[in-house]
Order: structure tokens, then C-alpha cells, then sequence
């Protein structure tokens, strides 16, 4: 597959905003070793510029670590705090497009992901979902992306051992991206 606008129907060039209403940010992450702890994040924003080739896009995002939400409010305060975000020093979690590659029928978005005043290189790998007009006349753009990083390379490092052996927390995060863009008016 070649990614150009011409193999992408309904793709245009512009300036793209988040639609929160139809986007969301979650996360997961080993527990007691033998499941899984989800979580989102409630408030975010992300700008898309899309360019004359797709390869040459950018991605600029935030995310508002304070709004962590993983069902348990004791729990929430506690990813807020220096043991993990230090959310009162390190508000957000941004996201920085440095490159747009093809890889076989994969779409990889890399860039420069802050958090807790460290920035480390990852790769969003990406499924483009289509371009179309919602029923109020938007063009909306919808993809998924996701990526996984070790949370310890960016200072995040508490954790508990478990009397069975092994921790509490895994150090391999996954964060997934769904959402929906919505084209700005030129």
C-alpha cells in the first residue's frame, strides 16, 4: 500500500481539531501479574494538519494526566500524585509528530511523548479509518492508533512487591487512541 491523498478517498488538506464527543484516550497496564487495570483520560486535545502527501502530516496532542479516570476515585488521586503523573507539576502528557512512514500495510506515526518532564521517542501504530460528512455538514476524519511504552523510562516508577513474589504493576503500558478530527473551516 502507498498512503497518498489520491489512495484515500475523501482526504483533504487542512487543519483537523479533536472531536472529544467521539474520541477517547485509554490505557492499560499488568496487575498483580495476572490482569489488567484500564483506565482513560477524560480531557485531552489534538490538532492535525494534513498535508498535500499524508506522509508529510503532523500530529500535535495533550492530555490532562488529572483527568485519569479508572473507575476507583482513591485510585485516580493516587495516579495524580509523584508516585505516578506528579500531575501538580507535570500537567499534561503531549504528543509530537516527528514523522509519518509506511510499513508494509501498517501506517506509523512517530514522534516525542512528554510526560512527568521526560520526553522519550515512541511509535503510534495506526489504522486509518476512512474520511467522510457527518449529517450537520463536518467532515470528520476517524483513525485508531496505539502504542506501548515501559513507564519507568519516564519516572514513573512505584511499585509493591507481592508476597507470592513478582509486583503489584507491570512497567509496559499500552495507550490506545480512538478518535474522530473534525476539518476547520478554511
Amino acid at each position: 500500500m502507498t498512503l497518498t491523498a489520491s489512495a484515500i478517498p475523501g482526504y483533504q488538506t487542512g487543519t483537523w481539531k479533536i472531536d472529544p464527543t467521539h474520541s477517547e484516550v485509554t490505557f492499560s497496564v499488568r496487575h498483580l501479574a495476572i490482569s489488567k487495570v484500564k483506565g482513560s483520560f477524560e480531557r485531552f486535545d489534538a490538532t492535525l494538519v494534513t498535508a498535500e502527501n499524508p506522509l508529510d502530516s503532523t500530529l500535535e496532542a495533550s492530555i490532562d494526566v488529572a483527568s485519569v479516570n479508572t473507575k476507583q476515585q482513591q485510585r485516580d488521586q493516587h495516579l495524580a500524585t509523584g508516585d505516578f503523573f506528579l500531575a501538580e507539576e507535570h500537567p499534561q502528557m503531549t504528543f509530537r509528530s516527528t514523522g509519518i512512514r509506511e510499513d508494509g500495510d501498517d501506517m506509523l506515526i512517530d514522534g516525542e511523548l512528554s510526560l512527568r518532564g521526560v520526553t522519550k521517542n515512541v511509535t503510534l501504530k495506526t489504522e486509518f479509518g476512512g474520511v467522510t460528512t457527518d449529517g450537520y455538514g463536518q467532515v470528520k476524519l476517524g483513525a485508531e492508533a496505539t502504542t506501548k511504552i515501559d513507564r519507568t523510562e519516564f519516572g514513573v516508577n512505584w511499585n509493591a512487591a507481592l508476597e507470592a513474589g513478582g509486583f503489584t504493576l507491570g512497567n509496559d503500558v499500552t495507550i490506545n487512541l480512538d478518535v474522530q478530527f473534525v476539518l476547520q473551516a478554511a
